[in-house]
This record gives C-alpha cells, sequence and structure tokens, in this order.
C-alpha cells in the first residue's frame, strides 16, 4: 500500500506535459478597391496544434472558416454593415498520392468534394499551411460600397470548424482548448487603390 502511495504521490510530481501555443492573430490587413469589387488581404497567423496535426496526419479534413464585415460609419445612429463575405477552406491529407489538398470556396464543402471550389495540392503541410494563412485579393464588396481614401470599419474573423468534423470526433473534441483555434478582429482600415 506504501508502495503504491509513493508511485502515485511520485507521478504528481512530475511536469504536466507541454500544451499546443493555440495563440492566433490577424496581421496585416488591407483594403483595396478596383473597378470589379472592394479585395481584403491579410495574413492569419497560427501555429497547428499537434492534436490537429496528427488528426490531419490520419486522413481527417479540417475545415477553416474566414469571415468578413465591412460598416460604413453614421454619424447619427450605429454603423451600417455594407457588406458581408465568408470564405470556406478544406484541408485534407491523400495518403494514396501523399499530397495535401486545400478546396476553397464560398459555401461549405462536403466530404465528397462536390461542389463549386478552387483546389490546390501541396506536397508538404507547411506549404498547404501558408496557403491557408495567406488571404489574398479576397473580394468581399461591390465597388460602389466603398471609395478610395474612404474609411471603413472591417471585423474579421478566422476559425477552425469543429462543426464539420466527423460526429465521434466532436464528441472527443468538446472541452478541449487544442481546437479551440478562433479570432475575431475589427479595425478600422482606409480603402486604398489597387496596385
Amino acid at each position: 500500500m506504501l508502495a503504491l502511495l509513493l508511485a502515485a504521490i511520485s507521478l504528481l510530481a512530475l511536469p504536466a506535459p507541454a500544451r499546443a501555443d493555440t495563440d492566433i492573430e490577424l496581421g496585416s490587413p488591407r483594403l483595396e478597391r478596383t473597378d470589379d469589387g472592394v479585395y481584403l488581404s491579410m495574413n492569419v497567423l497560427f501555429e497547428l496544434p499537434l492534436i490537429v496535426e496528427d488528426a490531419l496526419h490520419k486522413g481527417i479534413a479540417m475545415h477553416f472558416v474566414a469571415e468578413a464585415e465591412l460598416y460604413q460609419d453614421r454619424w447619427y445612429w450605429y454603423d451600417r454593415k455594407v457588406a458581408t463575405a465568408t470564405r470556406y477552406m478544406r484541408l485534407a491529407y491523400q495518403p494514396l498520392t501523399r499530397r495535401w489538398r486545400l478546396s476553397q470556396g464560398a459555401s461549405p464543402q462536403a466530404s465528397t468534394g462536390l461542389g463549386l471550389s478552387l483546389a490546390q495540392t501541396f506536397d508538404s503541410l507547411p506549404e498547404a499551411l501558408s496557403a491557408v494563412q495567406r488571404i489574398s485579393r479576397w473580394r468581399i464588396a461591390e465597388p460602389d460600397v466603398a471609395s478610395v481614401g474612404s474609411d471603413h470599419n472591417i471585423e474579421m474573423r478566422f476559425r477552425l470548424d469543429t462543426s464539420q468534423l466527423p460526429r465521434p470526433i466532436q464528441i472527443g473534441v468538446a472541452g478541449q482548448s487544442d481546437w479551440n483555434l478562433s479570432v475575431v478582429r475589427r479595425q478600422r482600415l482606409t480603402v486604398e487603390a489597387a496596385r
């Protein structure tokens, strides 16, 4: 009995395993206006938690969602929402080809891959994650919504959509902070002319 008690105390004295850093932030957002629309460019900076990376290597697709809402100032009332855009990204490992496939579209993508989306393949996970993290020239509004030089508030959100995971995994991720990859940022930006 004493040996069992000493073993339990020694286990409690061991340091806790290091947790994955799930800090996520949005960097360098920029609004540009062209003749065909208002475009948002930004970088999403995060490290993929080990548990999520392990699930990806086992063939479970991860779904990321980027959302943007553009607001126009009103001095007499709350800001008016003038545009909303959502981008869905599905990242999956294909074991037969040993390649990573990233599908992007304006609607959630089913596991069958059907629907309208742009798909790219990559040789490694870091290359695929780099494409997820770099949102470039994303059309979020019509051109008449904003003029060059005007200031607008924009609310940007990026998250890992755990509701798209298979049901048994959804039950297992409930309450685990490693699966909570999300960020919301509201910022005032000046609309620039396209380069």
